[in-house]
């Protein structure tokens, strides 16, 4: 079973040394950023399970990260760290999506009782797919390739092979704009606006024979994004 993979993003450096060193013990696989800038480039980039969160953080501050967190991507798990006394943080902080918090100093054996509760109440990250199902037809994700039932091929860019995946890897679930920008492009999406999602979406029902005008493959879920509804993996 692959490793969950946690981030944590703190900055006094024998904190966030120790934790790492206790989550790494602990199993599982660790990112580690000083400020916040860093923890959502290291957030946009990699597939993380969970973040631990300072909410005091050298120039972007934890509140400032997570707001864009849940703006963006909304399902990752988040625990903040707090200082003692600071309940107006630990306030907002679970106000703006917070999963849970610590009041330093903490107890890293509870810490890691409370990750392992909060990651029990989401579902591990599905496997990456690399055959999938859908009506009509398969994508062949490792080679670029939709093969199509009545022996028909179609070559995909790499650009709408990453697209796919990200899709796929998040199956009935509605992805939102932002969060392709984000997790496919790469690209922080304040103060973006684009039509290149839309138009990569129709290259790729165009692909895929989705019908634009009642689409059932990519489908379009009203004001929340984009949603891959196919068979399933071959």
């Amino acid at each position: 079973m692959e490793r969950r993979q946690i981030l944590v993003v703190e900055d006094d450096p024998a904190i966030r040394r120790g934790l790492v060193d206790a989550l790494s013990f602990a199993g599982f696989a660790v990112l580690e950023a000083s400020d916040g800038s860093d923890g959502l480039a290291l957030a946009r980039d990699h597939d993380v399970d969970l973040l631990v969160l300072d909410l005091v953080l050298p120039g972007r501050d934890g509140l400032s990260v997570l707001r864009e967190i849940r703006s963006v991507w909304s399902p990752l798990p988040v625990i903040v760290l707090t200082a003692r006394g600071a309940e107006n943080d630990r306030v907002e902080g679970l106000r703006l999506g917070a999963d849970d918090y610590m009041v330093k100093p903490f107890s890293v054996k509870e810490l890691l009782a409370r990750i392992e509760a909060v990651l029990r109440r989401v579902p591990e990250r599905p496997p990456v797919l690399e055959r999938v199902r859908f009506e009509g037809g398969q994508a062949d994700l490792s080679r670029q390739q939709i093969q199509f039932d009545d022996g028909g091929r179609c070559e995909l860019s790499e650009r709408e092979q990453q697209l796919l995946k990200y899709l796929v890897s998040n199956t009935g679930r509605a992805v939102s704009r932002d969060e392709l920008l984000a997790r496919v492009w790469g690209l922080n999406p304040a103060g973006i606006t684009t039509r290149t999602i839309d138009m990569h979406i129709a290259r790729l029902r165009e692909k895929l024979h989705d019908d634009p005008g009642s689409p059932r493959i990519v489908v379009t879920v009203r004001g929340q994004g984009y949603m891959f509804a196919a068979e399933g993996p071959t």
